[in-house]
């Protein structure tokens, strides 16, 4: 019965949107939207072929699920579902339904608010907007980028939001991280009014700490957030053999964010200013990063609507002139032992593990960061199914902490080398290994922020 029913209410959707032109797609459900999406938007009428009800219900047989329904028919031409008795179809759906089902459809809501005591307003309010969808997105690519402009793209990777697996919830902030997006937010909603106030220098903020410690999962999570497309860059990807166009390549990234905006321009690798602001760098880089400065001296969120988040491993080699750009800097320094005990738990919510003791694992793991201690979960969960087993033990976790603890000493060329001339002394100091940075690929899943201080992220879900 749930398989008709989800059918029955994508039907019914559909219909309804058709017939009722004050609707729009801000309030299809972002499932049946996606299904219902035509080159650039949802038509009407929609076409409800069984492709689209499969990809819109999420049932592998859409006809099956409703053929005994004598409200509906399939037209085996033209392969589309359809609804022949639109009362018929409401009656039944308003037996079967319950509230939560219509309060997160804003299109039922609008005609059905009265049966199931919902309010239109809020379920629109609480549902995903069509600008956080993929093929929205996609949409804008190709209306801004063709031509000579598409090879733009090459230089950013720009992902909507409903793209993005890591959201806030995951991720656990400090008081004072927490009022920095609040703030974030609060701008984004009174931009208008800040412009009519001339306070433009604001949303521009740095990220600082050591790899897998939160800072692309903490930008990502406010892109999904807030709906806002994420565009990401890795300074030293824009540098191009060509030194000359690597200033062109600056200028074009900031064109692509202003072009897509509002949206979060995310720019990894900061210290990549520092390393070619001092020294013997060839004049053409420097020439680059000058430009990079001045873009971010003249983008705004509040006349340009991008937000600016720059990230760096290493903000000690940054100068003033960087550091001066930015009006808020937060740091993601390594978590502390009641935080690693906490991403524990987190990241162990999904697997069955016998006699789990997050606080003695935690007290096993100084120095680990979130994206460490996923892979340490990973290699306990592997070993376990070598051995056909699928629970886990406190023990295996401890045996992973050790085998990953083995390997990351061995990542110092110095520390292998005392272990080949001298296994005691390298074994004497092999708790200095933490000293080093733990960069399992920090952005590519969960990472872990903690702070024992002003500005700190926690990351809840960690890589």
């Amino acid at each position: 019965m749930t398989a008709a029913l989800d059918v029955v209410e994508f039907l019914l959707t559909a219909r309804v949107y058709e017939k009722h032109g004050d609707l729009d797609e801000n309030d299809l459900p972002p499932a049946h939207r996606s299904a219902l999406w035509a080159d650039d938007g949802v038509p009407r009428p929609p076409k409800t072929t069984e492709d689209a009800v499969r990809e819109g219900s999420g049932v592998d047989d859409p006809w099956d699920a409703v053929s005994g329904l004598m409200f509906t028919d399939r037209d085996t031409f033209a392969g589309n579902v359809s609804l022949v008795d639109d009362e018929l179809a409401i009656d039944w759906f308003v037996e079967r339904a319950d509230a939560d089902r219509v309060r997160e459809n804003p299109v039922l809501a609008f005609v059905l608010d009265d049966e199931f005591d919902v309010d239109y307003e809020a379920a629109r309010e609480a549902n995903r907007p069509v600008q956080a969808d993929p093929q929205y997105i996609d949409g804008l690519l190709g209306e801004y980028f063709d031509g000579d402009d598409e090879e733009m793209l090459d230089l950013v990777e720009v992902r909507s939001p409903a793209e993005i697996d890591v959201t806030l919830d995951d991720i656990v902030l400090t008081d004072e991280q927490e009022a920095e997006i609040s703030k974030v937010a609060k701008a984004i909603e009174h931009r208008d009014y800040l412009a009519t106030i001339g306070l433009s220098e604001i949303g521009k903020l740095l990220f600082v700490g050591p790899p897998g410690t939160g800072k692309t999962s903490t930008a990502r999570g406010l892109a999904h957030q807030l709906d806002l497309p994420f565009v990401e860059v890795k300074l030293s990807m824009i540098t191009s053999q060509y030194l000359g166009e690597t200033a062109k390549n600056v200028e074009k990234v900031f064109e692509v964010a202003k072009r897509l905006s509002p949206c979060i321009l995310f720019m990894d690798e900061f210290d990549f200013v520092a390393t070619t602001r001092t020294g013997d760098e060839h004049n053409a880089i420097k020439r680059a990063v000058n430009t990079l400065l001045k873009s971010i001296d003249e983008v705004s969120l509040v006349n340009d609507d991008v937000l600016l988040i720059g990230a760096t491993n290493h903000p000690d080699e940054l100068d003033a002139a960087a550091w001066r750009r930015f009006d808020e800097i937060l740091s993601f320094p390594r978590p502390d032992e009641g935080m690693r005990a906490e991403i524990l738990e987190v990241v162990t919510r999904e697997l069955d593990v016998e006699g789990f003791d997050p606080q003695e694992l935690a007290a096993e793991t100084d120095g680990l960061t979130g994206s460490d201690l996923r892979l340490v979960l990973r290699e306990a969960v592997l070993d376990a199914l070598v051995e056909d087993r699928t629970t886990l033990t406190q023990a295996d976790l401890v045996d992973a902490v050790e085998d990953f603890e083995d390997r990351d000493h061995l990542r110092n060329l110095d520390t292998l080398e005392e272990a080949i001339d001298d296994p005691d002394a390298a074994a004497a100091n092999g708790g200095q290994a933490h000293d080093h940075d733990h960069d399992h690929g920090e952005g590519d899943g969960h990472d872990h922020g903690e702070g024992d201080g002003h500005d700190h992220g926690r990351d809840r879900d960690a890589e």
